[in-house]
């Protein structure tokens, strides 16, 4: 697994297990997270608020289901399972395009649709 991937592996990692600074350890200071219609942020500070987002309860379920990467871009397909704090169940699937800078996650731009 090159690098890039490692770092990507780790940032989904750091999802499920709900830790920030591991989350964090992946991106750049500037780091962008681009969700069309939802997110669009930049900076360490504000995806740290995004991680802990109020709507949701307890840990995501992050599985990846494919992994490729050309030219320090990794693309992750996978599901995603989370409660909402009124109890409805988030089941979807995501794209997630990671753009990388000397290892690290320098933009993500992530496409889901619900299940």
């Amino acid at each position: 697994m090159t690098q890039n991937k490692q770092t990507v592996q780790k940032y989904m990692d750091g999802f499920n297990a709900g830790d920030h600074e591991t989350i964090l350890s992946t991106l750049t200071d500037d780091v962008i997270w681009y969700m069309p219609q939802f997110i669009n942020l930049q900076g360490k500070e504000a995806f740290d608020k995004e991680i802990a987002n109020d709507a949701f309860t307890g840990l995501p379920k992050i599985t990846i289901s494919r992994m490729t990467e050309e030219n320090n871009v990794v693309i992750a397909e996978g599901a995603v399972q989370c409660y909402f704090k009124n109890g409805d169940l988030l089941d979807a699937v995501f794209c997630d395009v990671f753009e990388m800078e000397n290892g690290l996650i320098k933009k993500l731009t992530t496409y889901q649709m619900n299940k």
